[in-house]
């Protein structure tokens, strides 16, 4: 066919571009278009020996315009046509024209989009399994605002670009295209021509599936449609993430907690039995997952995260995750995530210069490059881009039913200087340190998960002095449900690590950390963080012989449980495994045939049980009301303090003897009189101490002590913490 005859919808130009992927409004000259009483369909169907339309009853042959696309005048019909491509082989395929479909989004979708506050962005972006206009197959929807052209490729149209390109949705930068017959498990990528430079394969932002790492190419994953059978649980959580209740949080690495014959992880449905029994009979309150989001490298333990919107498939597809959740969920467990909004690698296939600019980085490498962790920084200033991480938090709790996100870096958002020296940074408009715009990101994300998933809670992992983390937004905070409190680990853990003969010097290491302990919500983190990179384990880091280091462990890990705040501990660390935690391996189960290990196990269950069961440990977690120093002596390194709950709960005393050294007669001061139980100590031979315990408990005399009218003369074991409660009030 000659140019004269080309179809009246088509001109040289169009045929040019079409052929060389870079014609940017498809759908003005593929497909069916009347003028008049006449149609014409034009098709662009590569490695076809010819085509046909089918219209109604009636075969047309399309002839070739020019290599691949074919076009010719049909039959004016309200049936919708069809096409048949034969091959050289001789076999032919019917199948139905991307190009006769109209779009799926719809007008509300682009205002929304555009305004910032689509908060559902997952239901209109990514790729939907779903029927349309009577088809069934995927529609396909990706932002990329600044590019010429945008293709679906896959393995389905032989990764060729010039096979699916796009619509292009006005001035919103959305495109989209529903491809009919493209199904679960389908490959596919979006080939992106910038508006200048070599053409790039792209990772859907918004994918719900991915290959399995290092391939790249995102899976078309159906999500909906999961029968959730934790309704009970959803529905007390509320209570259960309140500040005012006891939250024992277990952090694991799904990949290394324990792995199966041959080095194998466990799947997301062998954790759901293994690692949620085990977490249950711990007496942990709740799970926290290292990232989960697909990332494209084992090593970062998922913190370089590249498909925001897809479980990892390390471990099984989306419905098996969300397996682990509800097995969880019936167990009483809650399930947190760490979720990375701070940062994104630059691998090739992800968000990096997405559309041929920087789209959700910032362009100056001063506001948009973390020196740190050779990432990229998000623009938060960007509407679609807050629209993006917002909605990205939202989709994991409504859509995976997580009851919190532990949000990592929050300090490296907080502030343009960061990690840089002098002339490294850009001020922000007053020309000070503090990032506006991922300020005002956080608190827009912690309005609308508080606001949109009741009962779920949102953490923050921020080491500085940021004012108000967990003050609530309209009070001027960030809106965070609780703060790890990184400067009570980094000072107590300090103290722990000093041979007990100069611990002396550092009692305050101990005692001042009380002094800011209610200035937030805060969380007692010991973390994946503290036994990496040549840090060495928990028990590794004890000083002292074998016995001496366990015993400092356990009475650290009481002294712990005692404290004011949550806890939350690292895998591994529950029971003191000597190495040092390494991602590709499992933990040393084996280490657990030692005595000491089942010792420190033994504790954490008991202090965890303890903890669940006494009010006054976790009521006033918060509030200074809670906790009253007892005494401190820094010559003898020992701590004394009460834990109070509400009127009616029994108080609690802690005292820790961080020396070798025995304190036989002990006396303390207590809150009230009357008799106090022993209801842990450290040095108690079941958990491999020496036994020296307080047995049968001890009645208080009227003898002041400590500032206090009545007191009590304990047996205080070496390296130990003994925990007491009143049983029974005097009178």
């Amino acid at each position: 066919m000659t140019s004269a005859e080309l179809p009246p919808t088509l001109s040289q130009q169009d045929v040019s571009r079409l052929l060389h992927a870079r014609h940017d409004a498809p759908f003005d000259v593929l497909g069916l278009h009347k003028q008049g009483r006449k149609a014409w369909v034009t098709a662009l169907v590569p490695d076809a020996l010819s085509l046909q339309a089918i219209v109604g009853r009636k075969v047309v042959d399309l002839p070739r315009i020019e290599g691949p696309l074919f076009g010719g005048s049909v039959p004016v019909s309200k049936s919708p046509y069809r096409l048949r491509a034969v091959f050289d082989n001789g076999d032919s395929w019917d199948f139905d024209d991307p190009y006769r479909f109209g779009p799926v989004l719809g007008e509300i979708d682009d205002y929304l989009i555009g305004e910032g506050t689509h908060h559902r962005l997952w239901d209109v972006l990514g790729a939907h399994i779903r029927t349309h206009e009577g088809v069934s197959g995927t529609h396909f929807a990706v932002w990329a605002p600044n590019a010429a052209r945008v293709s679906v490729i896959g393995d389905f149209n032989q990764w060729d670009g010039r096979r699916h390109p796009m619509r292009r949705r006005g001035v919103t930068g959305m495109w989209e295209l529903f491809i009919p017959g493209i199904a679960e498990g389908a490959l596919y990528k979006y080939e992106i021509a910038p508006q200048s430079g070599a053409v790039q394969e792209k990772a859907d932002p918004v994918g719900f599936g991915a290959q399995h790492p290092p391939q790249t190419a995102s899976v078309v994953r159906d999500i909906s449609g999961y029968g959730w059978d934790d309704g009970n649980w959803m529905a007390e959580r509320a209570e259960r993430n309140r500040r005012d209740q006891p939250i024992s949080i277990y952090e694991v690495h799904l990949g290394s907690w324990r792995r199966a014959e041959g080095n194998r992880p466990l799947s997301y449905r062998e954790l759901a039995v293994e690692l949620v029994d085990y977490a249950k009979w711990m007496g942990f309150t709740h799970l926290e997952f290292m990232p989960v989001s697909e990332f494209p490298f084992d090593g970062s333990w998922g913190y370089q995260p590249v498909g925001m919107y897809a479980p990892t498939i390390r471990f099984g597809p989306p419905h098996e995750f969300r397996d682990l959740v509800e097995a969880a969920h019936q167990a009483g467990l809650g399930v947190l995530m760490d979720w990375v909004p701070g940062h994104f690698p630059s691998d090739a296939h992800g968000l990096a210069r997405f559309d041929g600019t920087h789209l959700y980085e910032h362009a100056d490498p001063r506001e948009g490059f973390h020196q740190d962790w050779n990432t990229l920084i998000y623009n938060y200033g960007r509407t679609e881009v807050r629209n993006y991480l917002v909605a990205n938090a939202l989709y994991w709790l409504e859509e995976y039913h997580l009851d919190g996100l532990r949000v990592d870096a929050v300090a490296s958002m907080l502030y343009r200087d960061y990690s840089r020296k002098a002339g490294e940074w850009v001020p922000n408009r007053d020309g000070g340190r503090e990032n506006y715009e991922a300020i005002g990101f956080m608190r827009d994300m912690n309005i609308q998960t508080y606001g949109r998933v009741p009962g779920i809670m949102t953490v923050a992992e921020e080491s500085t002095a940021f004012p108000g983390v967990t003050t609530p937004v309209d009070s001027g905070g960030l809106g965070f449900g609780f703060k790890w409190n990184m400067g009570w680990m980094n000072d107590t853990l300090r103290y722990i690590e000093k041979d007990p003969i100069y611990r002396s010097y550092d009692h305050h290491l101990m005692t001042f950390p009380i002094d800011y302990s209610f200035s937030e919500n805060f969380i007692l983190p010991i973390s994946h963080d503290e036994v990496v990179h040549g840090k060495g384990s928990m028990i590794a880091k004890m000083p002292g012989n074998e016995w001496e280091k366990f015993a400092n462990l356990r009475a650290y890990y009481g002294f712990m449980w005692g404290h004011p705040g949550k806890k939350l501990l690292f895998m591994g660390c529950e029971f003191g495994q000597w190495q040092e935690w390494n991602h590709d391996q499992s933990l040393d189960w084996d280490a657990l045939h030692g005595g000491h290990q089942r010792g420190v196990q033994a504790l954490v269950r008991d202090l965890n049980h303890l903890y669940r069961e006494t009010p006054a440990l976790y009521r006033r977690d918060c509030e200074p009301s809670g906790f009253r120093w007892i005494a401190n002596n820094p010559q003898q390194s020992t701590i004394a303090f009460s834990r109070l709950g509400d009127e009616g709960d029994a108080p609690v005393v802690v005292v820790c003897n961080f020396t070798p050294v025995e304190r036989g007669h002990f006396r303390v001061g207590v809150p009230a009189a009357g008799h106090w139980s022993e209801v842990i100590n450290t040095d108690a031979g079941g958990y491999g101490g020496g036994d020296r315990v307080n047995a049968g408990g001890l009645d208080s005399s009227a003898q002041e002590w400590d500032g206090l009218p009545d007191s009590i003369e304990i047996r205080l074991p070496p390296l130990a913490t003994v925990v007491l409660r009143l049983d029974r009030p005097k009178g």
